[in-house]
């Protein structure tokens, strides 16, 4: 049955998991599409435009803003970061689903779009702060400075949870894997999103008169 793509928001604090959460969902439906954003910071070794990040100047940049055709944007250490509107909007006719990796400022303005209505929006919280800060210092790339100033950040981040339409905790990976999958599944059946359901039912009842 027909139905229109949904604009699934995935958010949590650095550590959390929610890379490799967004990775194995994909892995577990290649249909789904992730959400390329568009920046005006230079690409790094080994970035390749199209798949790691649209790159464009600011002055274009700031006319895609002004035009609408951007989903949301933020600005972050002079460079402009942003999610395009145009590959979503296709996706939707299409029926294909997208996946959004945004802080919850992001995610507000997603919301807060005429597609708002079509938004799943999920947020992945650690087991403890303590574990949180555990992952971080694991990784071995960032100094102490920089992990307090990410585990401070973190904090903000956590206090907008109530924002969002599903909250995961992060205590076990194939677990919360499990649950998210289940919360897609769920989604993409209700009753109205179901675009050709109504006309399924009419011809099942009208089987009876014939």
């Amino acid at each position: 049955m027909d139905r229109t793509g949904l604009l699934i928001i995935l958010s949590s604090p650095s550590g959390a998991g929610k890379s490799t959460l967004a990775r194995r969902l994909m892995e577990w439906d290649p249909a789904l599409g992730f959400s390329v954003s568009a920046t005006t910071r230079s690409p790094r070794p080994g970035e390749v435009d199209g798949q790691h990040y649209h790159f464009t100047s600011q002055q274009e940049f700031r006319a895609m803003v002004e035009a609408g055709q951007m989903l949301e944007h933020a600005e972050v250490f002079g460079n402009f970061y942003g999610s395009p509107r145009a590959p979503v909007e296709t996706a939707m006719r299409e029926g294909r689903d997208t996946l959004f990796d945004v802080d919850w400022q992001g995610g507000q303005q997603i919301r807060a779009s005429a597609l708002g209505g079509h938004v799943v929006s999920i947020f992945v919280l650690p087991p403890s702060l303590s574990e949180l800060e555990r992952r971080l210092r694991a990784r071995g790339q960032d100094s102490a400075e920089v992990i307090e100033g990410r585990m401070e950040k973190s904090r903000a981040e956590i206090s907008h949870w109530a924002e969002y339409d599903y909250v995961l905790v992060n205590d076990d990976l194939d677990e919360t894997e499990a649950r998210l999958r289940a919360i897609l599944t769920a989604e993409r059946l209700r009753r109205d999103r179901q675009g050709g359901l109504g006309t399924f039912v009419k011809r099942l009842m009208e089987e009876d008169r014939r």
